[in-house]
């Protein structure tokens, strides 16, 4: 098996990597979730103050697609260490790309980037149902934080407030 190329997205990636993202919302049981457009993504990604960023796996050369799968990220904050962390807000990989190592490889890819930056984290949430990435995430070392709930505030009450 070769190394997969892990890359920062380019502009160029944008169709796929939204496409990547809907699958990944029916892989969660939630396929008309997805509200965002090509234009939003490549605003976010691309515009005056990036702050959200993405990187992929690259496809072999004899696939269809030019990537296999995406990590999008964004830089979280702890006020008890002082310093950033990296909030790993989606990881997929097509499930035909799956065990090949490229899943392992973004997240390799975020830990180095933590590390060299000098941040003190990487996390994110992963569906309570989502054994298979639960044992991913276990075989990496990565643990639960089993006295933590997340919250969210949208919708109407969001708007409440």
């Amino acid at each position: 098996m070769t190394t997969p190329v892990i890359r920062n997205a380019e502009q160029a990636d944008i169709p796929e990597i939204l496409s990547l993202i809907k699958d990944l919302a029916a892989y969660e049981k939630e396929p008309d979730a997805v509200k965002l457009t090509e234009e939003k993504l490549s605003e976010q990604l691309f515009g005056p103050h990036p702050s959200v960023f993405v990187c992929v796996a690259e496809a072999e050369p004899t696939s269809s697609h030019r990537i296999d799968g995406f990590a999008l990220w964004f830089l979280n904050f702890s006020t008890w260490e002082g310093t950033h962390g990296i909030y790993l807000e989606d990881l997929f990989v097509r499930p035909e790309a799956r065990g090949t190592g490229k899943g392992k490889a973004l997240l390799t890819h975020l830990a180095h980037l933590a590390t060299t930056n000098g941040y003190n984290r990487v996390e994110w949430s992963v569906l309570t149902w989502n054994t298979p990435a639960i044992e991913f995430y276990r075989s990496l070392g990565a643990v639960p934080l089993t006295e933590w709930n997340t919250f969210r505030l949208s919708g109407e009450a969001l708007q409440r407030y």
